[in-house]
């Protein structure tokens, strides 16, 4: 009984890290670019058209009024479109990186509000392009506020994914209801609980180890 109880944890496990990686990696590839465009499109400094930060803020806080459960339900069809079911972990990763997307953006978008204007304006007075003034400027001085950024989101798509078994996407939060809940089966429930706080520890000090590495030599 306790080998099955560790095959299924170790394969819940396995599922549900590729959740939270492959929607992780699409939040920052789709949703770090949004920021940007934000960010530049706000500032005078830089591209000041309010046309465009405007519209594109709405909406990243409209996808991120929606709850995630109800995200889930709404975004089924689309899944079953893309993917062609609705079950399992490669389904799970659409809604997931949906949710995702906005919330990371307006994490990335605060963290880049965070930097100096100073620093935009010594660029600027350099001779740099406002591209220069991003890609040399903006970004290196944020990055260690984007990674943690990124690690708060991976963690919060960890409780997401376990939220994500109440519709058969697998994983941990799957294995907790099947095996768990509905067999009352209190040895898989602790064996899930202790595992999804050991990777949100694991993530958090991966985290913070590479914001630590990013940030800015001074002096």
């Amino acid at each position: 009984m306790f080998r099955l109880i560790v095959n299924l944890v170790l394969q819940a496990t396995e599922q549900t890290l590729i959740m939270v990686l492959a929607s992780g990696a699409i939040a920052l590839l789709v949703g770090l670019p949004l920021a940007i465009i934000v960010f530049s499109a706000s500032r005078k400094e830089l591209y000041g058209s309010p046309w465009i930060a405007r519209p594109l803020s709405l909406l990243i806080d409209a996808l991120r009024a929606i709850p995630f459960i109800i995200l889930l339900v709404i975004l089924l069809p689309v899944t079953r479109w893309l993917v062609g079911t609705s079950l399992g972990t490669g389904a799970a990763i659409v809604p997931l990186s949906i949710a995702a997307i906005p919330y990371y953006a307006r994490i990335a978008e605060i963290a880049l509000r965070g930097v100096d204007t100073g620093l935009i304006e010594a660029v600027q007075v350099m001779g740099g392009s406002r591209w220069m003034v991003m890609c040399y400027g903006v970004i290196p001085e944020a990055l260690p506020s984007l990674i943690s950024g990124l690690t708060v989101t991976l963690i919060t798509l960890t409780g997401a994914s376990a939220m994500a078994g109440a519709i058969g996407a697998g994983g941990l939060g799957d294995l907790a209801i099947r095996y768990g809940y509905q067999r009352f089966n209190t040895q898989v429930m602790i064996a899930v609980v202790v595992v999804l706080i050991a990777l949100v520890g694991l993530i958090q000090a991966i985290g913070n180890f590479l914001a630590k590495r990013a940030a800015p030599q001074r002096g």
